[in-house]
C-alpha cells in the first residue's frame, strides 16, 4: 500500500515534470514554427496577408488641414508686426491607395501613389470655398528665386501693378490645391501662373516606388530599392540623401522594441526614422507605438548626424537652430520649411516669431503603431507642418516693412488611419490570436507542470519522512 502511494506520487511528479518540461521545449518550437509561418505570409507577393494589407490598407487614409488664418493683417502690412494665427480646420479629404502595381524578377515590387484627394463634407467645419487670410506665396517667394536687385525692381512694378501684398484672402481649395496669380500673370518670364502648396497635386502620382517583396530575404520586406528609379535624392549631401527604409505602410517582421524604423517621406524629401515610446492596443491587437523623437528635426549642435540638414548658415544661425527643415532645394528653389504642427521641438525663437501657436506632442507628434510580429503598421499619424520663410526686401515694397527672416506658418496637416474592423477580426484570428494562444499554452503547461510536480515530490517527501519515523 505504502509503496503504491509513494510511486502514485512519484508518477504524478513525472508527469508535472515532463508538462513543464514540454512547455518549456513548445517555446522554441512553437516560436519557430510561428515564425515559419509568418515569413511566409509576410512576403509582399499575391495571395499572401501582406500583400493584401499592403495592397489596400484596411481602412480609408485621411488628410486633415488646418490652415493658419491672419487676424492681424492690417499690422503685418503697416508695420511689420509679428503674425498672430488662428488655425482653422479639419478640411478632410480621402486619399487613394496605390497603382500601377508590378511584381519585377529581382525580387521587387513597383508602385505608383497617386496624388488624388477627395474632399470629405461631413468630416469639415465648413467647405473648401471658406476663406482664410494668408500669405501670398509669389510675393513672399520673389526675393528667394530672383535675388538680383535689377529684377526684383522689375517685380516689384507688377507686385503694385496687380495690387498684390505679402497677405491676401483665398479660399481653402485655392491655397491647398492651386489658383491663378494675378501678379504671376503680369510676369513676362516663362513661368506657371498657378500656385498652391500642393499644386500640381491632382490628376499627378508620386514615384516609382520599387520596394523589396522580402521572397529572397525576408528582413529586406518593404524596405525602399529605389524611388523614381534612383537610391539617392539629389537634394542633400552624404548619407542624408539615402531614400532609407519603407513607405512606413509596413516594416520587415518581428520588430523589436530596442530597433529604429526608418522611412522615407516625399512630403518633407527626406528620410526620417521612429523610435519605441509605448505598447498600445487597437481593436484588440498588441501594437509597438514608435514616434518621431525631437532628435530627428534637432541642430547639429545637439545631434551631429544632421549637419547635412542644415543648408543655410544666416537662417539657421550658423545651424544653432531646431524644429524646421529647409526643402527649398526639392521645391525648385521657392523657400518652404517643414516643421512639426505648432512648431513642436522647434528652437523658442521660431515659436516667438509669430504668435497663436501651442505645441503639444499629444496633436501634434507623428506616430506609427506597428504589430510587431508581422512588422504592419495598422495606425498611424503623419503630422506636419508647411511654412514658407519670408525675408526682407528693399527693393520690393509688399516685403519692406518685414523686419527680420522669420519662418511663417501656412497650414498642418494629419494624414492617418486605422485598421479597419473587418480586417482586424481578420488579423486576430490569423495572426495575433495563434500567437497568443500559443502562448497561453506554453504559460498554462509551465505553470501546471511545475504545480503539478512540486506538489506530488513535497507529497512524496512528507510520506517518505513519515515512514521512516
Amino acid at each position: 500500500m505504502t509503496c503504491n502511494r509513494s510511486c502514485g506520487l512519484l508518477t504524478g511528479a513525472v508527469i508535472g515534470a515532463v508538462l513543464a518540461i514540454f512547455g518549456g521545449v513548445l517555446i522554441p518550437v512553437g516560436d519557430n514554427l510561428i515564425n515559419r509561418a509568418i515569413k511566409k505570409d509576410a512576403v509582399i507577393s499575391n495571395g499572401t496577408i501582406a500583400y493584401d494589407n499592403w495592397l489596400v490598407p484596411g481602412s480609408s487614409v485621411y488628410r486633415q488641414f488646418w490652415i493658419f488664418n491672419v487676424e492681424n493683417p492690417s499690422d503685418v502690412l503697416n508695420f511689420g508686426a509679428r503674425p498672430k494665427l488662428e488655425q482653422r480646420g479639419p478640411y478632410t479629404y480621402r486619399y487613394l491607395p496605390k497603382e500601377n502595381i508590378t511584381e519585377n524578377p529581382n525580387g521587387t515590387i513597383s508602385y505608383m501613389l497617386p496624388n488624388a484627394a477627395r474632399f470629405e463634407p461631413d468630416m469639415s467645419v465648413g467647405t473648401e470655398n471658406d476663406t482664410i487670410t494668408c500669405l501670398n506665396l509669389a510675393v513672399v517667394a520673389a526675393p528667394a528665386l530672383y535675388k538680383n536687385n535689377f529684377i526684383q525692381l522689375l517685380l516689384n512694378t507688377w507686385i503694385k501693378s496687380s495690387k498684390s501684398n505679402m497677405l491676401q484672402n483665398r479660399t481653402v481649395k485655392e491655397i491647398l490645391w492651386g489658383y491663378k496669380d494675378p501678379f504671376l500673370n503680369k510676369v513676362p518670364f516663362p513661368l506657371d501662373p498657378v500656385l498652391g502648396v500642393f499644386y500640381p497635386y491632382n490628376g499627378t502620382s508620386d514615384g516609382l516606388y520599387r520596394v523589396y517583396t522580402g521572397k529572397e530575404d525576408i528582413s529586406k520586406t518593404a524596405i525602399i530599392e529605389s524611388y523614381k528609379n534612383k537610391r539617392n535624392l539629389s537634394y542633400w549631401e552624404g548619407y542624408c540623401d539615402l531614400v532609407n527604409g519603407t513607405d512606413g505602410a509596413s516594416f520587415p517582421p518581428f520588430v523589436k522594441k530596442n530597433q529604429v524604423l526608418r522611412f522615407f517621406s516625399s512630403d518633407i524629401c527626406r528620410s526620417i526614422y521612429g523610435v519605441y515610446q509605448t505598447s498600445k492596443t487597437v481593436k484588440g491587437i498588441p501594437l509597438y507605438r514608435f514616434t518621431v523623437p525631437r532628435e530627428a528635426f534637432a541642430s547639429p549642435i545637439d545631434v551631429g548626424d544632421n549637419y547635412c540638414f542644415c543648408t543655410d548658415q544666416v537662417i539657421s544661425q550658423n545651424c544653432t537652430l531646431a524644429g524646421v527643415l529647409d526643402i527649398s532645394s526639392c521645391k525648385a528653389g521657392r523657400p518652404v520649411y517643414i516643421s512639426l504642427p505648432h512648431f513642436l521641438h522647434a528652437s523658442e525663437s521660431i515659436l516667438h516669431d509669430v504668435e497663436g501657436l501651442s505645441p503639444n506632442e499629444e496633436e501634434h507628434e507623428t506616430f506609427l503603431d506597428v504589430e510587431p510580429t508581422t512588422g504592419f503598421t495598422l495606425q498611424f499619424a503623419k503630422r506636419l507642418q508647411v511654412n514658407l520663410l519670408v525675408t526682407p526686401s528693399s527693393k520690393i515694397e509688399a516685403l519692406s516693412k518685414v523686419q527680420k527672416p522669420y519662418v511663417f506658418p501656412i497650414l498642418w496637416l494629419n494624414e492617418s488611419a486605422v485598421i479597419g474592423d473587418e480586417k482586424a477580426e481578420m488579423f486576430r484570428n490569423k495572426v495575433t490570436g495563434r500567437v497568443q494562444l500559443l502562448g497561453v499554452v506554453q504559460m498554462v503547461l509551465i505553470i501546471a507542470g511545475s504545480v503539478l510536480f512540486l506538489a506530488f515530490m513535497g507529497s512524496y517527501f512528507i510520506c517518505r519522512s513519515k515512514k521512516l519515523k
